[in-house]
């Protein structure tokens, strides 16, 4: 990766010509302020509602090259892969006869937060209908030139060909005209019996140099003149640095500056090596003072319980009345903090040029949101900050690249000149990382005499499922400043999607039905958003209680599930698990082996999803083995299928980490799951044998996204599953083989 990504984009628009000189015309023409540019009387698809001009998502340069822009981030989900086939179709083009540009304050349309599932739904459907309406806008203009109705024309090959053997290239048409005009609401959308590139199962792109150790990652960032820097954080919440002696630390060979600002504290090295050791002498220098009063960890259900909430009925139906006489059954369910646990510790690189444009290179998930952050941090106009995604070894979620792209802009303007790359620690990862918050719930139901759900009641104690910056309070380093920024006043996340309460109303016709989410707004442990936010707990939890109502209906839970299910494509995908799983022949043929199922429509208004899984318990270890795990999904139209399984297939492994083995460990004062010894996640030798995933396709039907709708199904299904095995029902997550090994009471 070259320091030529640091070109603004009015230097790269000035010199491209073709379609994309249109962007030059008047300033509102810029993608990048496309989100502020007048709206359409009429809605329009996707993302195109708030950028409505074709040139924000295709241009087309006089040689011909395509280009498709998103401002949504490629994190190892496959969109970009996925976005490109979508892209390709609508103009006729091959999937190699374009390029794809991801999320870039200086390049792309302002998406907002590359999360929730909606990568395909928003932009995805942006990028269909912008690139339908520029393929009509090209072959109107050759109808034009070449004097024969456009509906004679056809495109191979980026050329617009008559029937006569007269031709026009895609660059010289370009030369002709300009995207720069505003999307209609309607699109000629190619008929899904006639795709060629959608529905295809195309190599991802990003893989390549991920396998082959090529540069795939932030933290291969190689730039000229290249400064290398470590923070040293402080030892516990709310520490505050009253004394440090860096003379020592600024004698050492390569130092080239300790930078302290309050109680940030970080030193700039020539190389590597020469920063880890610095930043380990400074740290020994280090004086703080803690006063950090962390909850009880062996009581943290209780401490979630006790703190302030902030009651939201989200559901209050009272369609039928309470059964006299009906059997009610009552359960609670708790999950601690989850790490994000990613693979590669954060990092970003920053440069301050001379003229004053800060580029900061990052894995946020949000590059506008985190560019409005910094500037607010350094007290700059946003305009002087630009972001540019690049991949990083570990995301889902909100973990710390938004954190060390905050470092990296504070060092790189201490550094004007030189590129300034800021990688974490392990340890600083695990201890301050925003955390998965926590969870209890608690379900009630009652049973009518024909063995239905008659009433139901459930709530949901949870903290936000969101930190992320937008304000500059919510990067870590802002609050460490002489002069700190506050931490944004935390909040619920609005229905229908939710944050803490995301799934907590069930998708199963329910006569009687409350649901309540506690908001709790004091957060005793760093948090924000880890992958499916409140889904996972509420999805294992209402998918938990199921079964144990089915047991205690006396029916067969994947029967007992369809009784309660009128949505056709939900019970579709119940069935097919099933049937792909051999539910109906699939009785356990030894003791301590069981199954488990379970099923949940992300946020219920995305993909569908059912798991069924088997698994093996040991009995004198507790030990969890899962020979085979069957999914089935409706994700709507498919553009990838390898990409859907891909994301089924990992959605599954996550939610095996977290079910089985995953929990931040903390003292009273600090947190103590530093490493992977400490806070032991899912390894090879504990993968299942067999993962298969099943997709339902839905031709012509909106996206779904499904990045996220399997964790919930597999959590719960792993639950069920053991709770077959063991004939016990465990309801504290994590599901460790000490926890099952108890309740065998071996």
């Amino acid at each position: 990766m070259s320091a030529g990504l640091a070109l603004s984009r009015r230097g790269v628009l000035r010199a491209a010509g073709g379609l994309a000189v249109s962007f030059a015309l008047a300033p509102a023409g810029f993608a990048q302020q496309a989100a502020e540019t007048p709206q359409l009387g009429g809605a329009l698809p996707g993302s195109l509602e708030d950028a409505p001009f074709l040139d924000s998502w295709i241009q087309v340069a006089p040689d011909g090259t395509v280009t498709v822009f998103t401002g949504k981030a490629e994190l190892g989900q496959g969109i970009a892969t996925a976005l490109r086939q979508v892209a390709a179709e609508e103009l006729g083009l091959a999937f190699e006869g374009l390029a794809i540009v991801t999320a870039d304050t200086g390049r792309t349309a302002n998406e907002g937060y590359t999360a929730g599932s909606h990568s395909m739904q928003d932009s995805g459907t942006a990028i269909r209908h912008a690139a339908a309406q520029v393929r009509a806008i090209l072959l109107a203009e050759a109808a034009r030139q070449m004097g024969v109705a456009a509906d004679q024309l056809r495109i191979e090959s980026g050329n617009v060909l008559a029937p006569d053997g007269n031709r026009r290239s895609f660059g010289a048409l370009a030369a002709a005209l300009s995207l720069h005009v505003e999307a209609r609401p309607d699109s000629p959308l190619t008929n899904p019996a006639a795709f060629r590139v959608m529905g295809q199962p195309v190599p991802r792109i990003d893989i390549p140099a991920k396998v082959t150790g090529g540069e795939a990652y932030v933290q291969d960032m190689r730039l000229p003149g290249m400064l290398h820097a470590r923070i040293v954080r402080p030892p516990s919440y709310g520490a505050r640095l009253t004394a440090v002696d860096s003379g020592a630390v600024e004698a050492l060979p390569g130092v080239v500056k300790v930078v302290r600002d309050g109680d940030f504290l970080a030193v700039a090295a020539e190389q590597e090596f020469q920063a880890i050791k610095a930043m380990r002498l400074l740290a020994a220098a280090a004086q703080w003072q803690e006063d950090s009063r962390l909850p009880d960890q062996a009581r943290l259900p209780e401490a979630l319980l006790a703190l302030p909430a902030q009651d939201f009925a989200i559901l209050d139906r009272h369609d039928a009345p309470v059964p006299a006489g009906g059997r009610t059954v009552e359960a609670r369910y708790t999950r601690p903090y989850l790490l994000h646990g990613s693979i590669g510790p954060s990092c970003a690189v920053a440069q301050q040029d001379r003229d004053g444009l800060l580029t900061v290179w990052t894995h946020t998930q949000g590059v506008y949101p985190d560019r409005k952050a910094i500037a607010e941090m350094l007290g700059r106009p946003v305009e002087t900050v630009r972001c540019i995604h690049v991949q990083g070894s570990g995301c889902y979620g909100h973990n710390a690249a938004d954190d060390a792209a905050a470092d990296a802009a504070l060092l790189a303007v201490a550094l004007p000149g030189r590129p300034v790359r800021v990688q974490w620690m392990r340890e600083q990862e695990h201890a301050w990382e925003p955390y998965g918050p926590a969870m209890v719930t608690q379900a009630r139901a009652a049973l009518d005499d024909t063995g239905r759900i008659a009433d139901w009641d459930y709530g949901v104690w949870s903290n936000t499922h969101s930190m992320r910056p937008g304000p500059a309070g919510s990067l870590l380093a802002a609050r460490h400043l002489a002069k700190p920024f506050p931490l944004p006043a935390p909040k619920p996340l609005p229905q229908p999607e939710g944050g803490g309460d995301r799934n907590a109303i069930p998708l199963y016709t329910l006569g009687r039905a409350r649901v309540v989410h506690h908001f709790l707004p004091d957060m005793p442990l760093r948090i924000s958003a880890l992958r499916s936010l409140g889904a996972q707990m509420n999805v294992f939890s209402i998918e938990s209680f199921m079964d144990e109502l089915a047991l205690a209906a006396g029916a067969d839970p994947v029967a007992f599930r369809l009784k309660h299910l009128d949505d056709p494509r939900a019970r579709d995908v119940v069935t097919a698990a099933a049937e792909a799983f051999g539910w109906d022949k699939s009785k356990p043929a030894a003791p301590g082996h069981g199954r488990g199922f379970a099923f949940a429509r992300y946020k219920n208004l995305a993909a569908y999803c059912a798991v069924a899984v088997e698994v093996a318990v040991e009995r004198e270890t507790g030990e969890v083995r899962v020979p085979r795990i069957v999914a089935a999904v409706d994700t709507g139209q498919v553009v990838n299928p390898d990409g859907v399984r891909n994301q089924i297939e990992g959605a599954v492994l996550q939610s095996m980490s977290w079910t089985l083995y995953e929990s931040v460990g903390f003292d009273q004062g600090r947190i103590t799951s530093v490493d992977w010894s400490t806070y032991p996640i899912l390894r090879f030798n504990a993968v299942p044998d067999s993962v298969e995933v099943h997709i339902i396709d839905r031709p012509g039907e909106p996206f779904l996204g499904c990045g996220e709708t399997g964790q919930g199904p597999a959590s719960a299904a792993l639950g069920n599953g053991i709770a077959n095995a063991i004939g016990q029902r465990l309801r504290d997550l994590p599901l460790t083989a000490a926890r099952v090994k108890a309740a065998i009471g071996v």
